[in-house]
């Protein structure tokens, strides 16, 4: 009764490609990385039946479970797994564990809900299907200047200031278990033993053979379904709501430049455009300069907001769409809102490189190509080719 079945397929786990304290360059400015700061792994019952076996129904049965409790693959505010970043921090969940874990958004609850058995003994038995659900939290891994003791600057991976919490799984395991069975502390079997009502006149009563409720098990689900739902209204919760802000204290305009190139970052026209590189002319209106505004410094990373000259608005990610991967640059009326500031990564004095992250999602902002009206987008690991990298003029 000590086997079970794997039937989830397992991703391959990816080691860190970065260090904290390593050199980076100025093509890294518009890059991040994450680095996992907490693990914890616990064995975790996802199917669940009560099931009676007599002297006539021995041998192979297909069973259908309940479900207990479902696991959804998951890192940072999105809830989902959307760009390189979270694949990444999954893949080094694994590799530091080394265990095989979900690298994708997927969910236990679309498991099938049977479990085919070779039944050899007569008695009371708890049917399941479990996992290993991992859980914990990772913070991200950024290029900026650093002082070196001697005054000088260099750049380094730093600790920047996004993190979050991750959710994923381990196989599914599948299998059936009795009250007397003798089976490790820390393993999904015991975790499914749990679930019985071991010790009541149900396990020891002769009962006709089929499912039988069990009242630790309901319980059990009840609890599950209560955080579940506890934990979707927290992340409802931290939905943006923006509040008008009266006035920014600004500092003199800039244009977000793509270094030697003639594009710059450029606000959109419409309400409804995004942030586009555009050539600069005398007809530009000013729409391809930012204030930096709202400034602070905190241990050499700036944070602000960026509102434009022309239209007197700000650079914010739209709400509704601020979960995707890719999802692009737009101007709105300024407001107290986490996706109206942005941290600005620099060289080493002298150079006016910088890359730019969101401060609500984490991404790094960079486009697809470059070309004439191509919209500013954000990318959870920033773009790898280096063309995340700006110059601010």
């Amino acid at each position: 009764m000590g086997l079970s079945a794997p039937t989830a397929a397992a991703a391959p786990a990816a080691m860190q490609t970065v260090q904290l304290g390593q050199a980076c360059t100025t093509a890294d400015l518009g890059k991040r990385h994450p680095v996992i700061e907490t693990t914890e792994v616990s064995p975790t019952i996802t199917h669940f039946k009560g099931w009676y076996i007599t002297e006539g129904t021995t041998g192979s049965q297909t069973i259908s479970t309940n479900t207990q409790t479902s696991i959804s693959v998951s890192v940072g505010f999105n809830g989902n797994v959307q760009g390189s970043f979270a694949v990444e921090a999954l893949g080094s969940v694994g590799a530091s564990l080394g265990l095989n874990v979900q690298v994708n958004y997927t969910s236990t609850s679309s498991e099938s809900n049977t479990v085919s058995w070779n039944f050899f003994q007569p008695g009371y038995y708890g049917v399941y299907k479990g996992t290993r659900k991992v859980t914990g939290t990772y913070g991200s891994l950024n290029c900026n200047r650093v002082q070196q003791g001697d005054g000088e600057y260099a750049l380094q991976w730093v600790k920047g200031p996004a993190s979050g919490s991750y959710t994923t799984y381990t196989t599914i395991e599948e299998g059936a278990v009795r009250c007397q069975d003798d089976v490790p502390a820390t393993s999904i079997m015991r975790k499914a033993q749990d679930l019985l009502d071991c010790g009541s006149a149900t396990a020891t009563a002769k009962h006709p053979a089929g499912p039988v409720p069990s009242a630790k098990a309901a319980k059990a689900r009840h609890e599950a379904e209560k955080a579940a739902k506890a934990e979707k209204s927290v992340k409802a919760g931290r939905s943006p709501a923006p509040a008008t802000q009266a006035a920014l204290s600004c500092q003199p305009a800039n244009k977000i430049h793509v270094p030697g190139r003639s594009l710059n970052w450029s606000a959109p026209l419409l309400s409804n455009d995004g942030i586009r590189l555009r050539v600069s002319t005398i007809f530009s209106n000013h729409f391809d300069y930012w204030y930096l505004c709202d400034v602070t410094e905190n241990n050499g990373l700036i944070e602000a907001t960026l509102r434009n000259w022309g239209n007197g608005k700000c650079a914010t990610i739209p709400a509704d769409i601020a979960n995707q991967e890719r999802a692009y640059l737009t101007t709105v009326t300024c407001g107290e809102d986490d996706l109206q500031r942005f941290y600005i990564y620099r060289d080493v004095p002298g150079s006016s490189k910088i890359g730019l992250q969101n401060k609500y999602t984490g991404s790094m902002m960079g486009h697809d190509r470059y070309a004439d009206g191509q919209l500013i987008r954000q990318y959870s690991s920033g773009r790898q080719d280096g063309t995340g990298t700006y110059t601010l003029v």
